[in-house]
Order: C-alpha cells, then sequence, then structure tokens
C-alpha cells in the first residue's frame, strides 16, 4: 500500500466508526410502540354522548375529571357551568356512583352501574387502557393504537376510533369516539376530547 492510501485509510476510519455509533442502536419506532402504560395518572377533558331514552334522541355534554391508581379509579361527570352530576368511583370492593341529591348506588360491576344510573352505558373498566390508547380487540388481541392504526372493536362490542392525536405529543390520544348498540339506550355514541394528561 502507498503511503498516499495509507494516510487516506487512516483518515477514513475513525470517520467510519462514527457512522457505524450513530446509526446502530436506532429501531424503526412509531407513537403506538412507544406508548407507555400509566397505572397512575389524571387525565381530564371533555365528554359528549348521545343516546335514545323513551323513544327520543337525548344528549350530554360537559366535562370530566378522570384519576385512576392501580387500586382505584375515580371519575367525576361535570355539566357546561361545572356543577358536578355524578361521581364513580371504583375500587377492589366495587363500584358507587353518587349524584347530587340522590341515594348512594353501588354494584360489583362498574360498567353495569352506570348503564342502570345515568340512563346511558359510561364503559369505566374499559376506559382504563382505552384513554391510553390501548384496547383488546373482539378477537382478544392487544391492540396499541396510533396515528396510523385508529380503529377497533372491543370485546363487548365497541367501537373505538382514535380520531385525532396532538401534535405537540402524538405519542397519546386527543380524542376519541366510542360508540354501540345497547338494548336499554338504543345506538350510543360517546365523544372524548381529552384536555390535560399528568401521568403520576
Amino acid at each position: 500500500m502507498s503511503l498516499r492510501l495509507a494516510r487516506a485509510a487512516a483518515f477514513a476510519l475513525p470517520l467510519l466508526l462514527a457512522g457505524c455509533a450513530t446509526v446502530t442502536p436506532s429501531l424503526p419506532t412509531t407513537p403506538g410502540v412507544e406508548r407507555q402504560f400509566h397505572d397512575a395518572i389524571d387525565i381530564g377533558g371533555r365528554l359528549s354522548v348521545r343516546y335514545q331514552a323513551n323513544n327520543r334522541e337525548e344528549a350530554v355534554h360537559g366535562s370530566f375529571t378522570w384519576s385512576q391508581s392501580r387500586e382505584r379509579t375515580v371519575v367525576t361527570l361535570l355539566s357546561p357551568l361545572g356543577q358536578t352530576m355524578a361521581v364513580v368511583e371504583v375500587d377492589a370492593d366495587g363500584a358507587t356512583l353518587r349524584q347530587a341529591g340522590q341515594s348512594e348506588r353501588n354494584a360489583a360491576d362498574v360498567d353495569t352501574l352506570t348503564a342502570q344510573t345515568l340512563g346511558w352505558p359510561l364503559p369505566v373498566s374499559g376506559l382504563r387502557e382505552w384513554l391510553q390508547g390501548f384496547a383488546v380487540d373482539s378477537a382478544g388481541k392487544r391492540r396499541t393504537a396510533s396515528p396510523a392504526e385508529t380503529q377497533f372493536e372491543s370485546r363487548d362490542g365497541w367501537r373505538i376510533q382514535y380520531a385525532s392525536w396532538p401534535d405537540e405529543n402524538p405519542s397519546r390520544p386527543r380524542r376519541i369516539d366510542l360508540a354501540r348498540h345497547t338494548g336499554q339506550a338504543g345506538d350510543v355514541s360517546i365523544r372524548i376530547v381529552i384536555d390535560t394528561w399528568q401521568p403520576r
């Protein structure tokens, strides 16, 4: 090897090694793959519900707060003026629902309790995962939502669509649309817009 070639090789080798060092560790990632499930999280946002009662269309609009830990979930439903409409609490002992001026209601299953008390189903058990972009589909397969994969059907018949994602943080959903047919409330649609997101 000539002296000129030897010098060129000596100069190129560190550049090659530096190039390898920057490229090797990276793997293809998507927002869905990067998403982490938080056992403890506080979420706030807006809620819009449409359903049928007494052969006519009904609608509920307002906001909500969602406080979740490994052992407990507390959901507060608020009117457009900020008044508390209902508070749902779920823990290992079952579910409790409180409404102003009414007796406290208790049940072993939170989804049955909300449907019977509110007149429309609020799928609290599923939302523990759905709000964070995770779901188990109708075939029993675990799914992770992303801007490229936005629609699933849950095991209990809810059609879940992740309709939008924040531009500043596409690793979490911004708007979630839920729909299903029920014997009690006819065709139910729930639109959830997430405004605040605070893992603990």
